[in-house]
């Protein structure tokens, strides 16, 4: 996977950094696993805003994977494709026992073709989902279910892994890329490898366009707001009071002398709900 600089045709466009591979297809392979994705996101079941700076984006359609990887099977690598409902990539894989297809993450270094095994019988190898009973000390996995025949829940986006440290008779000692230790019960499953898309973290954006693209939409601060929207909105000018969060807690300070006799004042439920 090689770095992709963009011509520069205008200024906006100077600072485009991605990184892509032409062995990754855009187009979906498994039609019966895509269904259409309502984009609702920032808001709540009655449309009012609950999560400031999101909404928009482009239309996608969602992918179902198969992150419970825990039966007895055998599969083959058919295609490696882009999801863009996550920053890894995933693998469309042909089971030979059940005879249907299902999308998987894909760890890094895969590549169509690859036997990929899952089941208490799998041997350790890249792509392959075992129990931690069975995976070798100090391996890199992915993919960790937290509970028994569960999917899993550790390590799923881009470039992520956490490393099999410690297995004891009930459990598994791992540590994660924050530097965390974690006790898993040594029966729960995890897929050998990286996740694929180690170079996520390094694309730069380019433009704020392609942020819209992603559902960002612009930071805008509370004292340019109105008083409707935010505590420190409205007023003459630059004026702003005391500084408060978007649902009117105290932020940023301490309740010195001068502030509680103020919020005496105006009344003691409002000291109250700062309080809290």
């Amino acid at each position: 996977m090689s770095p992709q600089i963009m011509q520069i045709k205008t200024l906006a466009t100077q600072n485009y950094l991605s990184f892509c591979s032409n062995k990754k297809s855009k187009k979906p392979f498994i039609k019966s696993k895509i269904k259409g994705l309502k984009n609702s996101t920032g808001r709540n079941s009655t449309g009012k805003i609950v999560s400031y700076h999101r909404g928009g984006g482009q239309k996608k359609n969602y992918r179902k994977i198969s992150f419970d990887r825990y039966k007895n099977s055998i599969g083959i690598v058919t295609t490696i494709e882009y999801d863009p409902n996550r920053t890894a990539n995933i693998a469309a894989i042909y089971e030979f026992i059940d005879k249907k297809y299902l999308y998987i993450l894909a760890p890094k270094n895969l590549q169509v073709g690859d036997i990929l095994k899952s089941g208490i019988n799998a041997e350790p190898k890249l792509g392959h989902s075992l129990p931690l009973e069975k995976i070798p000390i100090g391996s890199f996995i992915y993919n960790i279910s937290l509970k028994i025949k569960k999917e899993g829940k550790i390590a799923r986006s881009a470039g992520t892994f956490a490393k099999l440290i410690e297995k004891n008779s009930g459990f598994s000692l791992i540590k994660m890329n924050s530097g965390e230790n974690k006790f898993i019960p040594i029966d729960c499953f995890a897929s050998i490898g990286i996740v694929s898309n180690p170079f996520y973290c390094l694309r730069a954006i380019g433009k704020a366009g392609r942020s819209r693209w992603l559902n960002r939409r612009p930071i805008v601060r509370g004292v340019a707001m109105n008083p409707i929207d935010h505590p420190h909105g409205g007023g003459e000018g630059k004026k702003s009071g005391l500084k408060l969060s978007p649902w009117g807690k105290i932020t940023k300070k301490k309740l010195l002398p001068k502030i509680i006799k103020k919020l005496k004042k105006n009344g003691k439920s409002k000291l109250e709900g700062s309080l809290l």
